[in-house]
């Protein structure tokens, strides 16, 4: 008893720690709603370029990530495992994201190409490290099951809140300036400040403990490629993380073109964006309370259906429906994506335990690493897709226009081909990828009962306790949670 009320957190504690996603969120957002559109429309690069720049960046990754989590899980100092990332992530965070947005201006594609891709990579290099240290302090802050839910809807409040100004801000930032690039220089520069300060907070908040800090063991670079994948649970909620968001992806890369070139009301973009993640942010408290009364897995779920129901009534929007339908389905979305985001972020802090159940070894770090490698591999397939259906649809890009040195972008007409295939990509992909979600949630098992036995076996085993009966729980939970052969 005495163990479990040390894991209650204070409401200042979750809030601190929960600002450090203010980053992971709201940076996703810009990327994911603009970062195509300023490509295609103001670097000027081809889409299928464009596209090309993000999944080459996440072969980089695929060698990267799983050794940085391997790095962070062995590094050892006085201020822990995860801090001095964090330290070190928040004059980085700042410089990546103003490069990020800085417009090229060699006058050969290959030299925009080569300095987007540089940058991309140095971004991408940054948000690895600093999101990994930070997703990996979350499961040694509690070890209570509905605790982590708890914070987990915190940082997913904050995450949201910063997703809204990311969604809203950056379009009005550009406008306020003559120049659309000088406009794009001065967002990047807002949000890597935006993005990067509130990691001083999160830095007092985070908690690294002394018993989860094992000596070291031998180098072996299967513990950050292939031991994960030997988790029977945890490959489960891989899937249903990488479906669900590969999902959010399409939808938030495609309903640019979709507002401004189908429904032909280019100036809602930015509010029509807030106003699904307001109601993310509204939608929380509901999805955390019903997982107390349910299990993480009900609520992702009840979220995804939710969400499907609503991406099938889209084909019903057309350019002359009233103007309040667009926020009106908008708002429907952020009440699905809501409970599947909240869930997914409250389930992954358990899968470091099950890891300790199979090896005995904590590894935060090493499942985070590889987490967010699957998943920006996961948006660079989708970014690369949508690019290049873009391409091969014929999509035709504003005229660049410029006058006086102040450089304008004009629409062009688009043909019925690519407004036909638009409303496509925008329905039919993500239905297919959240059924497929739906049936992997179906069959994840760790809910809160089965949660506090693992709990207790993980803790004797700590403490060096031995008997058969803790070998016959801990071969039983295996059999339901670990093995793929049960």
């Amino acid at each position: 008893m005495q163990e479990q009320s040390t894991e209650r957190l204070t409401f200042w504690r979750k809030v601190a720690f929960g600002l450090g996603d203010i980053y992971g969120g709201g940076s996703g957002v810009v990327i994911g709603f603009y970062y195509l559109v300023f490509l295609t429309d103001v670097i000027r690069l081809h889409p299928g370029l464009a596209g090309t720049v993000i999944l080459i960046s996440k072969i980089y990754d695929a060698i990267t990530d799983p050794l940085e989590g391997l790095l962070t899980d062995r590094t050892r100092t006085r201020w822990g495992r995860r801090k001095p990332y964090l330290l070190a992530g928040i004059p980085l965070v700042l410089l990546s994201f103003f490069l990020l947005w800085y417009p090229a201006t060699a006058e050969s594609e290959l030299g925009r190409f080569a300095f987007v891709l540089l940058t991309y990579l140095f971004y991408s290099t940054v948000v690895s490290i600093v999101m990994l240290s930070y997703n990996a302090a979350v499961p040694e802050l509690t070890l209570d099951y509905h605790e982590r839910a708890s914070v987990s809807s915190f940082r997913i409040f904050f995450s949201t809140v910063a997703s809204v100004v990311a969604a809203v801000l950056p379009l009005e930032i550009v406008g306020r300036f003559p120049d659309i690039r000088d406009g794009y220089i001065a967002m990047g520069l807002f949000f890597g400040l935006f993005f990067a300060l509130p990691f001083i907070a999160t830095l007092f908040a985070v908690r690294e403990r002394r018993e989860f800090q094992q000596p070291p063991t031998r180098f072996d670079w299967r513990e950050g490629f292939i031991e994960p994948f030997k988790i029977r649970s945890y490959v489960y909620v891989l899937f249903m993380y990488l479906l669900a968001f590969v999902a959010m992806d399409v939808l938030q890369s495609v309903v640019v073109y979709f507002l401004k070139n189908y429904m032909l009301r280019p100036d809602d973009i930015q509010f029509v964006n807030g106003t699904l993640l307001v109601a993310q942010v509204v939608s929380l408290p509901v999805y955390v309370a019903l997982s107390k009364r349910t299990s993480k897995r009900t609520g992702y779920m009840i979220g995804a259906a939710i969400w499907m129901l609503v991406m099938l009534s889209s084909v019903w929007m057309t350019p002359e429906s009233p103007g309040f339908v667009p926020y009106l389905f908008a708002a429907a979305v952020g009440l699905g994506t809501g409970g599947v985001i909240v869930m997914i972020y409250a389930i992954f802090p358990d899968m470091p335990d099950l890891g300790e159940l199979r090896s005995g070894r904590r590894q935060e770090g090493t499942y985070s690493a590889l987490t967010g490698f699957m998943r920006k591999l996961s948006s660079a397939f989708s970014l690369f897709l949508v690019g290049n259906l873009l391409s091969l649809t014929g999509y035709a890009p504003p005229a660049a226009e410029v006058s006086g040195g102040v450089t304008r972008l004009v629409e062009q007409p688009q043909t019925a081909q690519f407004l036909l295939s638009l409303r496509l990509l925008f329905v039919l992909v993500p239905l297919a990828l959240l059924g497929g979600a739906l049936w992997v949630a179906s069959r994840y098992r760790l809910d809160a009962q089965v949660h506090e036995r693992l709990r207790r076996v993980l803790a004797a085993r700590r403490h060096g306790e031995t008997g058969v009966e803790l070998a016959r729980e801990g071969e039983a939970l295996s059999r339901l949670l670990v093995d793929w052969r049960s």
